[in-house]
C-alpha cells in the first residue's frame, strides 16, 4: 500500500491590500500550492485576501474559502476553526500542500494562528510552516511618509479590545502608539487624546496601501468619524523623542 507523505500547511501574510506588497517567497509558495485556502468573505462577496490574490493565482489552483464568524464567542469560534482545520486536512493527508492567505503579516493577530493551533491539535503530525509578510502599521506608516519610530522611541501596539485604561497605561509609558481597527471605541480614544492634548499628533489610516485609502493627520476637528474596520490610528505621545 502506497502511503502519501503529509502536505503542509503554510500561511502566508499578503501585506495590508496592495497585492505588490507580498513577499516573493510568499508570491512563489502561493502559486506553487495546488490549494488556496483564504477567509470567505461576508455576504458571498470575496473577501479582502481574496481580492488581493487574485491577480497572482492560476487556473489549476483549487480555492478553498474558510468561514470565521465575526463574533466574540468562544464556542462559535472553537466551531469554526475545528471545521476549517477538517477541510484544510482533508488535502493535506493526501500529500497536497496547501496554503492559508491573510492580511498583514500571518502572526500578528492573525487568523492562522488559530486555524494551525486547531490543526495541530486535531493532527499532531500536521505540518506548518509561516510565511512573514508586512503589517499595517509599518504600511499606515509609510503611507503617512514618516518613519513609525526614531532612535530609542518605545512603540506600543494595542488591539481593537482594549480599554481606555490600556490608553492611559500606554501614554503614560511609550513614546508611539498604535491602535489596531480603532472603529469601534475611535469617539472614546478621541476624548482621551483631546485630555492629553495629542490630537495634533495623531493619525488615523484607512485601508491602507488600497485604491481607497483614506488619510487623517491631527484629529482636533474630527471628535466623530465613522471608520471602516481595516483602520489604524497612530499617536506619536513623544514625537521629538
Amino acid at each position: 500500500m502506497h502511503i502519501h507523505a503529509l502536505g503542509t500547511l503554510r500561511g502566508i501574510g499578503l501585506g495590508p491590500g496592495d497585492p505588490e506588497l507580498m513577499t516573493i517567497k510568499g508570491l512563489r509558495l502561493l502559486q506553487e500550492a495546488p490549494v488556496v485556502a483564504f477567509p470567505a468573505g461576508l455576504q458571498g462577496k470575496p473577501g479582502m485576501a481574496q481580492r488581493a490574490i487574485d491577480p497572482w493565482l492560476r487556473p489549476h489552483q483549487i480555492e478553498l474559502p474558510l468561514v470565521f464568524p465575526y463574533v466574540l464567542d468562544d464556542a462559535q469560534l472553537k466551531q469554526a476553526w475545528e471545521v476549517a482545520a477538517i477541510q484544510v486536512w482533508q488535502f493535506l493527508h493526501r500529500g497536497q500542500d496547501v496554503v492559508f492567505v491573510s492580511e498583514g503579516d500571518i502572526g500578528f493577530y492573525s487568523t492562522f494562528t488559530y486555524l494551525a493551533q486547531t490543526l495541530q491539535h486535531l493532527h499532531p503530525e500536521a505540518e506548518v510552516e509561516a510565511i512573514p509578510g508586512v503589517s499595517s502599521p509599518m504600511a499606515a506608516a509609510a503611507m503617512l511618509g514618516m518613519p513609525l519610530t526614531v532612535r530609542s522611541q518605545r512603540l506600543m501596539v494595542l488591539p481593537a479590545l482594549y480599554t481606555v485604561a490600556d490608553l492611559e497605561t500606554a501614554i503614560a509609558t511609550v513614546d508611539v502608539i498604535v491602535l489596531m481597527k480603532v472603529s469601534s471605541v475611535y469617539q472614546q480614544v478621541w476624548t482621551v487624546l483631546k485630555q492629553h492634548g495629542l490630537l495634533p499628533h495623531s493619525y488615523v489610516v484607512e485601508r491602507a496601501t488600497l485604491p481607497n485609502q483614506v488619510i487623517y493627520a491631527d484629529l482636533s476637528d474630527r471628535p466623530s468619524l465613522i471608520l471602516p474596520y481595516f483602520s489604524i490610528l497612530i499617536v506619536q505621545v513623544n514625537p521629538g523623542k
